[in-house]
């Protein structure tokens, strides 16, 4: 191996340059490529004028994320002794909802840019990617929002379990207010659905959801 006093200046120059590139320069993971792409996508399509705007979020959303797993982890301990029946009704109100919160949230980010600042892997096939959303029109002083995307590899087929908007983690949000309501409605799963079928009524209608 040659040296790098042999090298003539030129390359002696590019190897050092080469050394001195920092990470944000190194080649995106397939996760990150992942994230910046479908996030992206999925916010022209809510700052999209289209009529078909829901409908077409709602396809999207199904296509990135894994809505039952996340329905899962959110109903928490009182899965287990839940009857296929409650279950499945549950499932089913959960995907309205989450379609829902999502394009609650991603649309106040509308006009707004994804910028990927890295990534770690969790485990194998299990990584979280860090992301800011860059607002155009944000003052000089204001800093980014900080927007976490949990990523899992499913079969060949990455999707997203978990949103964290400025460090809160929306599964687990959810699943600690969902544990609370069943906490002071005896462990009713019905109660719990057709409190996620209001919110979810609520949050279409444009306004907060009040829980």
């Amino acid at each position: 191996m040659r040296s790098l006093i042999s090298l003539s200046p030129a390359c002696r120059l590019v190897f050092v340059l080469a050394l001195m590139l920092p990470a944000a320069a190194q080649a995106a993971t397939p996760a990150e490529i992942f994230v910046s792409t479908n996030i992206e996508r999925g916010l022209q399509i809510l700052g999209s004028d289209n009529p078909q705007r829901s409908s077409r979020f709602e396809s999207f959303l199904e296509g990135l994320t894994d809505i039952s797993r996340i329905g899962r982890f959110t109903l928490g301990n009182a899965r287990r002794t839940a009857s296929p029946q409650d279950l499945a009704a549950f499932d089913t109100s959960f995907r309205n909802y989450a379609v829902a919160v999502y394009q609650s949230r991603l649309s106040k980010y509308s006009g707004q840019t994804l910028k990927v600042t890295g990534s770690v892997e969790n485990g194998p096939g299990d990584f979280t990617v860090s992301t800011v959303m860059v607002d155009p029109e944000a003052k000089s002083d204001q800093q980014p929002l900080p927007v976490g995307f949990r990523v899992v590899n499913e079969g060949n087929r990455m999707v997203v379990i978990d949103v964290s908007v400025a460090g809160v983690w929306l599964s687990i949000e959810e699943r600690d207010q969902f544990s609370a309501f069943l906490s002071q409605h005896n462990g009713s799963i019905p109660a719990l659905i057709q409190h996620l079928n209001q919110l979810t009524t609520q949050l279409r209608n444009g306004g907060p959801a009040q829980r």
